[in-house]
């Protein structure tokens, strides 16, 4: 599990500019929200989407159970440096930087949180969408211990990449992979990139299942519309619940017998097999909770 495990089936791009919806984000039931600054403000709103926005973060708990992320703009913006400045003031979980291709980059948003009051446990994250960004995909998830998770941004990237958008996505396994083995390998959160039609919800479903079979923790959305389908698809199913639970009292079992391995329904368990089921249900407990105090 990331070292900052918690439910991130659903997070959810809400424009800072758009007082309106902010609002409505704390009635959703999205796991995370991300309040964006960046590609979702014109540029003559990045002040007025700033000003709400850490308005909205500024207590704890404002958004209820939600995990707050604020994407700021880009130190290579006007408005970059100063997002930084104002969101490392608020109670946000995580601050999200655009288009980062360096742990440079990573390092020196650092130093402008720290200089600003930021946290200890406010977190960095990464947005991977260029070329460069996939190549430095470790060193970028071990630029410092804030770094909380990376997030993909297939939009950009299949621009930049020159490739066609497809069903399956097959342009962009690599990409995908090699972001999952870097966010993996330090022990980091990792969010599969947007779904752009909202009216092929079959199209929809499949890239949820196909990022949950590649391993990332969720996907991020651009809609309201996506939050449930999405949910359904990484939330852990009942059944597989139910394995991972027998599996786990059958090895205990097994090594209170001083048994290193079990065999149960004619499958081998190992202890590799029950810290893997031991996770799933952790998250299978912890969206329970989430669920319950959101109802």
């Amino acid at each position: 599990m990331a070292k900052t495990a918690r439910p991130r089936r659903s997070v959810l791009y809400m424009p800072g500019s758009n007082a309106r919806a902010l609002e409505k984000a704390k009635t959703l039931p999205a796991d995370g929200l991300i309040l964006d600054l960046e590609d979702a403000v014109a540029p003559d709103a990045k002040e007025v989407a700033r000003k709400q926005v850490c308005e909205a973060a500024a207590q704890p708990g404002a958004f209820g159970m939600r995990e707050v992320i604020i994407r700021v703009n880009g130190l290579a913006t006007p408005w970059g440096f100063g997002d930084i400045v104002a969101a490392s003031k608020t109670a946000a979980d995580a601050l999200l930087l655009p288009k980062v291709e360096s742990a440079d980059a990573i390092r020196q948003m650092e130093t402008i949180m720290r200089a600003n009051g930021a946290p200890d446990s406010m977190a960095i994250w990464a947005m991977m969408e260029t070329p460069r960004s996939i190549l430095e995909s470790q060193r970028i998830a071990e630029a410092t211990p804030r770094m909380g998770g990376l997030v993909l941004g297939t939009s950009d990237l299949a621009k930049d990449l020159d490739c066609a958008h497809t069903h399956e996505r097959l342009p962009f396994i690599v990409s995908l992979g090699l972001s999952v083995l870097a966010a993996r390998a330090a022990r980091l959160a990792v969010l599969d990139g947007v779904y752009l039609d909202l009216n092929d919800e079959a199209g929809f479903e499949f890239a949820c299942q196909q990022g949950m079979e590649l391993g990332f923790d969720g996907k991020t959305l651009i809609h309201p519309k996506q939050v449930g389908p999405c949910n359904r698809a990484f939330t852990p199913k009942d059944a597989d619940v139910a394995w991972s639970r027998k599996i786990i009292a059958a090895h205990a079992e097994a090594a209170a017998r001083g048994e290193g391995v079990c065999v149960v329904d004619g499958r081998l368990v190992e202890n590799l097999h029950v810290e893997s089921a031991k996770t799933l249900v952790a998250m299978s407990e912890m969206i329970q909770k989430l669920e319950a105090q959101a109802a």
